[in-house]
């Protein structure tokens, strides 16, 4: 890492702060969920998929990983990112009532899910997601989102499950430094001094489990030395009154409606696909290792 390499995403543009939740009603979550979630940054351990569900997307990924990474292209077990433009199974996963009742407990009603990323760890992988804030990679302001990390391995320390800085996301912005793709990181930046932060919350999860985290935790993993597989899906939801910074208008175009939608119109509303056809998705460019 080299330590002058410190970006900033249109700093000047943004507001870059935790806004709590505080809703008027739930629909899922207890109030003291809530505060857990406005004190640390994030809730784990919680339900998602059920047994057959969880089996049933897990045999679907296995198709679309092989097809992925036995192409003649740069893709990886990392590059599964925004697919649900492509692969319709990913888009219903997007609309899946409970994730949809937990979101809106926290932004409120009128949401979009604007990404899918998958984070496939395969076994004896050797590289390791830096530790990051979400909110450092994105155009977006001000800082209004949640991701459910939705487990489809059964996750633990052996295999590299995700950590957590609890209450990191309370700091504000953290400055994040350049890394090299070089086989070794995922994610092209790391937080700076990131030696630092010791107090680590590992987030393991059963398959079907899933987990909620704001856009200014800090989080990573390690490498999986694990001879198990640790795939997981991140569906990363925002407020619908959130806005891009000049020059990131382009994020919003996977953008889909979640229960009220945006009204303002601003977020477009992706269409279910088709026919499932992630070829399409060869050309796609993203800041990190594989598909650079």
């Amino acid at each position: 890492m080299r330590g002058e390499d410190v970006f900033r995403f249109g700093d000047s543009e943004r507001q870059l702060a935790f806004h709590p939740s505080n809703p008027e009603v739930l629909n899922v979550l207890r109030a003291e969920q809530i505060e857990q979630f406005n004190r640390t940054g994030y809730l784990t351990g919680l339900p998602g998929l059920e047994h057959d569900e969880i089996v049933e997307l897990r045999h679907y990924l296995d198709w679309l990983i092989e097809e992925v990474i036995s192409a003649n292209d740069r893709r990886n077990s990392y590059s599964i990112n925004q697919y649900h433009q492509v692969c319709g199974p990913l888009w219903d996963l997007i609309h899946t009532p409970i994730f949809v009742r937990y979101v809106t407990d926290i932004l409120g009603s009128e949401v979009v899910c604007w990404s899918t990323h998958m984070f496939c760890k395969l076994p004896g992988d050797g590289m390791e997601v830096p530790l990051h804030q979400d909110a450092n990679y994105w155009p977006f302001t001000p800082t209004k989102s949640v991701t459910i990390w939705l487990a489809v391995d059964d996750v633990d320390r052996e295999n590299s499950a995700m950590h957590f800085v609890p209450g990191s996301h309370l700091i504000g912005d953290l400055r994040h430094a350049e890394l090299p793709l070089d086989g070794s990181v995922v994610l092209n930046r790391r937080v700076v001094d990131h030696e630092t932060y010791d107090t680590l919350v590992s987030n393991e999860l059963n398959a079907g489990q899933v987990s909620l985290h704001t856009d200014l935790l800090l989080h990573g993993s390690v490498p999986n030395s694990s001879n198990r597989r640790r795939c997981g899906i991140a569906l990363r939801y925002l407020a619908a009154d959130v806005r891009t910074v000049r020059g990131g208008e382009s994020w919003t175009q996977s953008a889909v409606h979640i229960e009220n939608g945006d009204p303002s119109g601003y977020w477009p509303n992706r269409p279910r696909p088709l026919v499932d056809e992630p070829h399409k998705m060869a050309r796609f460019l993203g800041g990190f290792d594989g598909n650079t």
